[in-house]
């Protein structure tokens, strides 16, 4: 499926190191000393040599023994506490119309998960690793099924590491609980198959493809001219074989350029001419939306099956793990220790291309990879704007923009070359 930042549903409790709020109740009053005694006038009864002195006891002549009356502003008082009482429970439990969005936990990509490997590698040998690679969350409450309250986005607006906007900003309005946690599992299954693809062909695998249309952006060159079904067969009279291939022969294209683009349509060959859009990051866009169905390669000879890889994660959903999964893919399957024992934190979104895409929730991100002791952090190119000024303390961040640099990055940090990695700035 398309690479989409979905937002991200509610998964865990915030931030574990942020220190709880205290709710501002204090022991207060006591017993006045006034009240204690009351003698009646002067002390009556006292001996000239200074002997005790004799106090009117409850039910003596003279005691005063009516009880002083309650005045009409204390009982106003009392009224007025016991309804902010009944008032500030009621706004602790009620939802408020805010998305709040903490540090979620960590996961390493080279470690486990409930006792089972996060990747596991079939059709290949693997190696093992010392470092760790840690895959970044967000938890957000706010969403359809996890209302934030009142208290909720008090704490968020007093910890810098929390986000608080306003519900629609975050969450589509018509929503529903299932449906957002299908959107979210549908992205994370789509981020390990394009880290793979990717992972394979940064190790030098070829990876086919059948890369079939499943629709075309409005208003883009291919916008009622492909059909959902077609099978793209060529780009200017090349065979086309693979995701990869067909993004790289697009970057080498001026935008506004009119392709021939070949695709077989119910059994039959045809040519359509496209005019491409614009890409960022440079060269043309289709504007076609890809299904691509891979068929991974047989990487060992001595075990003569294709590759197999999955990759067993519970409670996190969406994309933005591609690159740490296509990290953690690539560690496993080469002999070198590409970390040598370093904690390097991750995110961004990955295409079958190898290319590094933005997320949301960098800087909450951020705090989550420091808080559970990474010293690096590999972010997106396309972040670095929200990254610079909210880096902690402790924590180096290296712009990423591809599958190569991050894994460049990596390496250059496990051998303690680091000089000239590129920073956000």
């Amino acid at each position: 499926m398309p690479d989409e930042n979905l937002p991200a549903h509610a998964r865990t409790s915030g931030y574990p190191s942020r220190a709880a709020a205290s709710d501002g109740a204090e022991a207060r009053g006591g017993v006045a000393g006034d009240d204690l005694t009351r003698a009646a006038g002067q002390h009556d009864g006292s001996s000239a040599a200074g002997g005790p002195v004799a106090v009117d006891a409850p039910g003596a002549p003279g005691a005063d023994d009516d009880p002083t009356p309650v005045s009409p502003r204390n009982v106003t008082l009392s009224v007025a506490m016991l309804g902010t009482a009944v008032l500030l429970g009621g706004l602790v439990v009620l939802p408020a119309p805010y998305a709040v969005s903490s540090p979620g936990p960590t996961r390493d990509t080279l470690g486990e998960q409930s006792g089972t490997p996060l990747i596991s590698i079939e059709g290949a040998e693997t190696f093992p690793a010392t470092g760790e690679l840690l895959l970044t969350t967000v938890s957000t409450t706010g969403g359809p099924g996890y209302p934030s309250n009142v208290v909720d986005v008090l704490r968020g607006w007093w910890d810098p590491l929390t986000a608080v906007r306003p519900v629609e900003e975050v969450f589509p309005p018509d929503v529903s609980q299932d449906s957002l946690k299908e959107q979210n599992q549908a992205a994370m299954v789509s981020s390990q198959e394009n880290a793979t693809v990717a992972a394979l062909e940064e190790l030098g695998h070829e990876v086919p493809a059948t890369l079939s249309v499943a629709g075309a952006e409005e208003g883009s060159g291919s916008d009622g001219v492909v059909e959902e079904g077609d099978v793209l067969a060529s780009l200017d009279g090349t065979t086309l074989t693979s995701f990869t291939q067909l993004t790289d022969l697009l970057r080498e294209i001026e935008p506004g350029t009119t392709v021939r683009l070949g695709v077989v349509r119910a059994d039959e060959d045809r040519e359509l001419e496209i005019v491409t859009g614009e890409r960022e990051g440079g060269g043309s866009r289709l504007g076609v939306l890809v299904d691509p169905q891979f068929e991974l390669p047989v990487i060992d000879p001595e075990i003569g099956e294709p590759v197999e890889v999955t990759i067993q994660i519970e409670d996190i959903g969406g994309p933005s793990a591609g690159t740490m999964f296509a990290l953690g893919i690539i560690d496993r399957l080469t002999p070198e220790d590409e970390a040598q024992g370093a904690v390097i934190a991750g995110t961004g979104t990955m295409d079958a291309s190898g290319e590094v895409g933005p997320i949301g929730g960098i800087q909450q991100k951020l705090g989550g990879a420091v808080r559970d002791g990474a010293t690096w952090f590999l972010a997106p190119e396309g972040n670095c704007d929200e990254v610079v000024g909210h880096v902690p303390d402790g924590l180096r961040v290296v712009s990423v923009a591809t599958l190569h640099d991050a894994r460049e990055a990596v390496v250059a940090i496990g051998a303690g070359e680091t000089d000239d990695l590129p920073a956000c700035s």
